[in-house]
């Protein structure tokens, strides 16, 4: 099996229209309104440990993670160009994190000024070894970008005395992060050291959890040990269950541990999580966590539209997932997720502004509906817990990993949207306007004798310099190994029809209801483009669909799907109940990409309309 890498940031330039302009914004929008949250709220300056008891800002247990998060962000963009004034910032704040630091090596703000007597005593749900991982994938990132090495160094002191606390030697503590991230993160600072106490450990954290007695227990008894994922050893875990963020962290540490240590019954397990994840616990739009109480999944097949969760850090954490899953295995269909992931339930957490933000991300937002815990009709421009706009941070400045992937003497392209690829193997330009169109060009910029793959349909003709190429077809990609020249130029165009997608009828508040599919992109009704609550439309599917191109926002060329529909009149009187039967005139309707909900003013939304049955 080939062993398949990410790209570095700096060898992929966008020039789309729907990603290029999120990172552009990224860069001059959400970030700076991150850091300016950050010094608003005291969480940048928190590193001074200025704070005294009955000061205002008081440190809360995951600030130093939010931090660490946008500061992975800093490092992303600094990787792809330097900025002086940007990189200065983050020196000082680095200096800061520094300084905080202690002999021991131990660095959280939290449990260093309001909390000291419980140090490492609430792992369950203290964040401590949390905001330790978030801080060492700063560091590594920050390395990568710049070569500086003074925020490396402490976090490695830090991995040092957390190496030196937990394991299973006599004296030590039999515990793991109450919230995965640490696992993870150790791997990539591995990646950078190479020092085997940094595998070792991560692999302890994840072998060591679940086991009995419960280490959870010992901290408090009541604790529920199956949302913390805890109940039992990962290897015997069949389901995806419990907070869904801390799940796909935990299972992206676990591949990452097999494909560093060999372990192939380890990858299998995490496989296995992954399908029961996307094949029975994932909404439509690749969001995932269905319950709002605990952020958590449930069972099989519960997706709940209006008030299900969805949280937009567990869509980044589904990315992050299927985009190791794929390089690590080479099967399309963690490509496909992926792409779910990405042009809908991923994006549609951040406005198109850059600076507004949904914690959740249900699929039916009614005309009343009430704010309900993190479960939103508006989008907020911070939250009291900001995990998520600090995600963004480092999520969209990062999204060059995901798109392609290459080998020694390979190259894949999993989405085929527009940008400049310079990879080891040879560099590309690819010209498309995908998600919107499916003509795809792929120019040869520097060639090379390898392997080139390209995800699409068996049906597909590829053409290279205007002749039929044949290739070879397998698991969903087209490939051809060859002598590449500079200015060869492949061109194909992939089908983009409407598709009417339907749900198992278990999920009991989709049944007799559809959603509007094109290409890649999940289509929503709003309130705003049709004058109705959308509740009141049935579409028939038995029409030819329309595209439509338009704004929203500040970003055009948006294309949305029209066609005819059936609206329900309601009672003269608005009555809450009627007996008479109810009336259906026909009217246009606009849908829209669901990752642009939200954007304009405020109505009911809805992704799962009703099907207008034949008669």
């Amino acid at each position: 099996m080939k062993k398949w890498n990410a790209p570095e940031l700096r060898d992929v330039c966008f020039a789309d229209s729907f990603f290029a302009p999120r990172q552009e914004r990224t860069r001059f929008v959400t970030i700076p309104a991150a850091i300016a949250r950050c010094r608003e709220t005291g969480r940048w300056d928190a590193f001074k440990l200025r704070w005294k008891p009955g000061m205002p800002d008081q440190p809360h247990m995951y600030w130093d993670s939010d931090v660490a998060k946008v500061l992975e962000g800093i490092a992303n963009l600094l990787a792809v160009k330097r900025d002086g004034a940007l990189e200065a910032e983050a020196d000082r704040l680095i200096d800061d994190i520094v300084s905080a630091q202690e002999p021991s090596g131990y660095l959280n703000v939290y449990f260093t000024l309001v909390h000291p007597e419980e140090r490492w005593s609430r792992l369950y749900d203290g964040h401590e070894l949390y905001c330790a991982g978030h801080l060492i994938e700063a560091a590594v990132a920050y390395f990568e970008a710049t070569g500086k090495r003074k925020l490396l160094d402490a976090l490695c002191r830090y991995v040092d005395l957390i190496a030196a606390l937990f394991g299973r030697a006599p004296g030590q503590k039999r515990g793991y992060p109450g919230h995965p991230e640490l696992e993870l993160a150790l791997i990539r600072l591995y990646r950078i050291t190479r020092n085997e106490k940094h595998l070792a450990l991560a692999r302890y954290f994840i072998e060591e959890r679940g086991m009995s007695p419960a280490y959870f227990h010992t901290e408090n008894p009541k604790v529920n040990l199956l949302n913390l994922l805890a109940d039992r050893p990962l290897r015997e875990m069949k389901e995806a269950t419990g907070h869904a963020v801390r799940a796909v962290y935990l299972y992206r540490g676990a591949a990452e541990v097999a494909a560093e240590t060999g372990d192939s019954e380890l990858l299998s397990v995490c496989g296995r999580l992954f399908d029961n994840m996307t094949g029975r616990r994932m909404y439509v739009t690749g969001g995932i966590g269905s319950g709002p109480w605990g952020e958590t999944f449930t069972h099989d097949f519960d997706l709940p539209n209006q008030y299900g969760y969805a949280e937009s850090c567990a869509a980044m954490g589904l990315a992050a997932f299927a985009s190791c899953m794929l390089n690590l295995t080479g099967e399309e269909h963690y490509a496909g997720i992926l792409e779910r992931v990405l042009y809908n339930g991923a994006l549609s957490g951040i406005s198109i502004s850059g600076d507004k933000f949904f914690y959740s991300n249900q699929l039916e937002a009614g005309a009343s509906m009430y704010e309900f815990g993190h479960i939103q009709r508006r989008r907020s421009s911070w939250f009291s817990t900001s995990c998520c706009p600090t995600s963004y941070c480092r999520f969209l400045s990062g999204l060059a990993r995901f798109f392609h992937s290459w080998a020694e003497d390979a190259i894949r392209i999993h989405i085929p949207a527009a940008a400049m690829v310079n990879l080891p193997p040879g560099a590309l330009k690819i010209e498309s306007d995908y998600p919107w169109d499916g003509q795809v060009k792929i120019t040869v910029l520097r060639g090379g004798n390898f392997l080139l793959g390209v995800r699409m349909p068996d049906a597909v003709e590829v053409r290279l310099n205007g002749k039929v190429l044949q290739g070879k077809r397998d698991s969903g990609y087209w490939s051809a190994a060859r002598e590449w020249k500079a200015g060869d130029c492949l061109e194909y165009i992939l089908p983009m029809p409407v598709e009417v997608i339907r749900c198992n009828p278990k999920v009991s508040c989709c049944a007799g209801r559809i959603v509007l599919k094109r290409g890649p992109v999940i289509y929503c009704i709003e309130e705003c483009d049709n004058g109705v609550i959308p509740s009141r439309l049935a579409i028939p599917v038995d029409q030819n669909f329309r595209l439509k191109k338009m704004q929203i926002g500040n970003m055009d060329g948006i294309v949305a799907v029209t066609g005819e529909a059936e609206c329900l009149r309601l009672p003269v009187n608005d009555a809450l109940y009627y007996t008479e039967a109810a009336h259906a005139e026909k009217i246009g309707f606009i849908a829209v990409p669901y990752a642009f909900w939200g954007n304009r003013e405020e109505g009911a939304m809805s992704v799962w309309i009703r099907e207008k049955s034949k008669k």
